[in-house]
């Protein structure tokens, strides 16, 4: 069985059951499962699939990329003796993209969104210590109003639109939950006052127990104290630096979290009653702080340029599933390796896993969400749910340094002048800072944004060597502030009608893209190479037209791997360089002014 790992870093109890591996399962091309109960009929599933890996995958041992928009899942379980006098909660990391759960043939629950986790209260169902789990999941392949990012909505992929992921992507399992128990985490670095803030949401029947917490550094205790729960919230501020000058960031990087420093405190919270624990969930933090100044992006209260790379969140043999959790980090490594500090996670909630290791390697991470194709009214509204979900999740994540919840005006296809589709992405941007006001909020990555906390420019327009004319006019262009916010790269102005830079940072968060085909992959890039030699030198030569710029405060290139057809990363689809990666290091890393004026 793969992906064995505990599926949720940041919020972990010690007694849980993976439900991963194989499962039975059948398509429902005519849609009549419901009609003939297959939620109580296993023998109606006929085939088997290996979970969390979509159909379309050959891990899932099916590889089959054609469109079966209902799909059933059913798996047996035992759940442990010593569970019986607990809940016991069912979670889903994803489904993708309507889920019905049935246990025991009874419905448990239902849920709309294909990117975010779900989780249902199954222990009224529960008969003794064998159940049975059914999914049916639904993904209309071709309709274009759901977030569906680089999923295509035809059969054929094509140009920069990647093999449908449908059903169960992300891990499943079990976990035995006191009626006491904790039921949220929150928590807020203040770095400037060396605070951590805690807020906790517990059950009913928790409420006047003691909830201990303690804090370590390095294995080194740093808090430990103890709170009355006089109701089912609670909200505490723990100082972790002390009156410590060496463990604030001021003379070096004490005990912030950086990509040069990726410095954690473990926390536990004990729920107890007497000495007895009924419930206890280990955590982490990193005392960061990330914020916009002067046209500038800063760390922890110093200016900080990104050096970002573009990461689709693709594998081989799994499409959107890594095939194990070392993959993730891999992937980070590599990405460090070569100078880069962090990603932009394009049109893809990632799974927890990455962002723990992007958390432990120390790596910045632009969270994205996957977009419609297309605007409705019901779409605005399905985003607005998918980002309520991703940031509920995510929030503790100290890698996380910036928000994007739209792309290349990707779902407000005629957001330039559309009133309708302009109030969509501001509302989009004042709702994430409601529930998020520690991050910065990019409108609309691309082009033709709103009000935006960065001006994110994309920009391929760099030519090939031997077109000098288009080489100089890309440099040109990135030169100074004035004439990147003129330019239009793709015919598109950077900010739509009505709305103007308000001296946020810009940052070139797409370009480059160059193809080179090295394993027998075919495809395309942005502009093309032969051979090694070309593809360094074409590198750096993009790269020093970006490093030259006097406005640019960072930027993300495209990208890290080859996806399917395309053909423009670093590294493989397999994650095999095509080139000595300490020259892409020796590029990135050049000395450049990083104080823009």
């Amino acid at each position: 069985m793969l992906r064995t790992e505990y599926p949720r870093p940041q919020f972990q109890r010690k007694e849980w059951k993976s439900l991963n591996g194989e499962w039975n399962f059948t398509f429902d091309d005519q849609n009549i499962g419901m009609k003939e109960q297959w939620y109580q009929n296993a023998a109606a599933l006929t085939d088997k699939i290996n979970v969390p890996f979509a159909y379309q995958t050959e891990l899932s041992g099916i590889n089959d990329s054609s469109f079966h928009d209902v799909v059933w899942y059913q798996r047996e379980f035992e759940v442990p003796d010593d569970w019986k006098d607990k809940r016991v909660m069912l979670h889903f990391g994803a489904v993708d993209y309507y889920a019905k759960v049935f246990v025991n043939g009874q419905l448990v629950g239902e849920n709309e969104g294909g990117h975010t986790p779900f989780s249902f209260d199954i222990t009224h169902v529960l008969k003794d210590s064998l159940a049975s789990v059914v999914v049916r999941a639904e993904d209309p392949s071709r309709d274009e109003t759901i977030p569906r990012g680089k999923q295509f909505w035809k059969e054929e992929i094509e140009s920069i639109w990647y093999t449908n992921t449908t059903g169960i992507w992300q891990p499943v399992w079990i976990e035995p939950v006191s009626d006491s128990a904790i039921e949220k985490l929150r928590m807020t670095p203040d770095l400037d006052q060396g605070d951590v803030e805690i807020e906790l949401d517990v059950s009913p029947q928790a409420v006047k127990k003691l909830v201990e917490v303690k804090i370590e550094y390095k294995g080194e205790l740093i808090s430990h104290d103890s709170f009355r729960l006089v109701e089912t919230y609670l909200k505490r501020r723990i100082n972790v630096f002390g009156k410590h000058i060496f463990h604030t960031g001021f003379h070096h990087e004490g005990m912030t979290w950086s990509p040069e420093a990726p410095n954690l405190f473990d926390i536990t919270f004990d729920i107890k009653e007497d000495q007895t624990i009924a419930d206890s969930v280990a955590s982490y933090f990193g005392m960061r702080k990330i914020h916009t100044e002067d046209g500038m992006v800063y760390l922890n209260n110093k200016p900080y340029y990104q050096q970002l790379v573009l990461d689709q969140g693709y594998w081989r043999e799994g499409l959107l599933t890594a095939p194990n959790d070392e993959d993730f980090k891999k992937d980070i490594e590599l990405a460090k390796e070569m100078g880069f500090n962090g990603c932009r996670k394009h049109q893809k909630v990632e799974d927890p896993r990455f962002l723990y290791w992007a958390d432990k390697l120390g790596y910045l991470v632009w969270g994205e969400c996957a977009a419609s194709a297309f605007y409705s009214e019901r779409a605005a509204s399905r985003l607005t749910e998918e980002w309520t979900k991703i940031i509920d999740r995510d929030y503790n994540h100290s890698s996380i340094v910036a928000w994007v919840p739209l792309n290349e005006s990707w779902g407000v296809q005629t957001i330039r002048s559309d009133s309708k589709q302009q109030h969509h992405s501001q509302a989009m941007y004042h709702h994430i800072h409601a529930m998020d006001g520690t991050r910065p909020v990019i409108s609309n990555d691309g082009w033709e944004q709103t009000v935006t906390d960065i001006c994110a420019i994309h920009n391929y327009n760099h030519g090939t060597v031997e077109e000098k004319s288009k080489s100089a006019v890309f440099k040109e262009t990135l030169e100074t502030k004035e004439v990147l916010l003129s330019s239009q790269p793709a015919k598109r102005k950077i900010y739509a009608n009505g709305f103007e830079h308000r001296g946020e940072p810009i940052i070139l968060t797409e370009f480059g893209g160059i193809g080179f085909e090295v394993g027998g992959d075919n495809g395309w890039g942005y502009t093309s190479v032969k051979n090694e030699e070309e593809f360094v030198a074409d590198y750096r030569r993009i790269m020093n037209a970006v490093y030259s710029s006097k406005s640019l405060h960072g930027y993300c290139y495209t990208q890290l791997t080859d996806v399917e057809q395309e053909i423009n990363g670093i590294l493989s689809y397999d994650r095999e360089p095509k080139c000595d990666l300490k020259l892409i290091r020796e590029i990135n890393t050049q000395w450049h002014n990083e104080i823009k004026q």
